[in-house]
């Protein structure tokens, strides 16, 4: 089962730092990304969109590759376009991912100078992924957390809020 979070936080960069804590996370099999973006909106209220491919478009091109390198033998030039496009497409209709009008929607009210954070996980413990985001403020905007796990998430990120005010 996929979980998804997004989250907004009041400073530019902490959307990409709160990012890099998950990808420690992943990386020490706490929890398994299948998509993530991150969204930043500058002081001039320019948006920057970073959106990961998700696991299902990697898998998707991967099987892409594959199957280009068995039509090189035929077709060189175009087994390899081919392969790769085709497996892309299969990925992306595999595992969608984060849904693109949603990140819009959060874009357009997010303040000048702010960003946010968009993460679909699939499977893993949800303590792992709350215990990540201790850290840092912000404000949970969705999630498809349990009601326990989703105020869990909420206060993590107040008790950051009030420990870095007390500073």
């Amino acid at each position: 089962m996929s979980t998804l979070v997004a989250i907004t936080f009041p400073g530019a960069d902490t959307a990409a730092k709160a990012l890099g804590t998950i990808r420690s996370l992943e990386h020490s099999g706490g929890i398994k990304l299948e998509d993530t973006a991150v969204v930043t909106k500058s002081t001039d209220g320019k948006i920057h969109v970073q959106n990961e491919a998700s696991s299902g478009t990697e898998t998707g091109a991967a099987v892409g590759a594959v199957l280009g390198s068995l039509l090189f033998v035929v077709f060189p030039i175009a087994g390899i376009i081919g392969g790769a496009v085709a497996g892309g497409l299969i990925g992306r209709s595999m595992a969608p991912g984060i849904d693109g009008k949603f990140v819009k929607e959060v874009e357009d009210q997010l303040p000048a100078g702010g960003s946010g954070l968009f993460v679909l996980t699939q499977g893993g413990d949800p303590g792992h992924l709350i215990a990540a985001m201790r850290p840092y403020e912000g404000t949970v905007l969705q999630t498809s957390l349990d009601d326990d796990e989703e105020q869990a998430l909420r206060d993590a990120l107040k008790k950051s809020a009030g420990q870095s005010s007390a500073s």
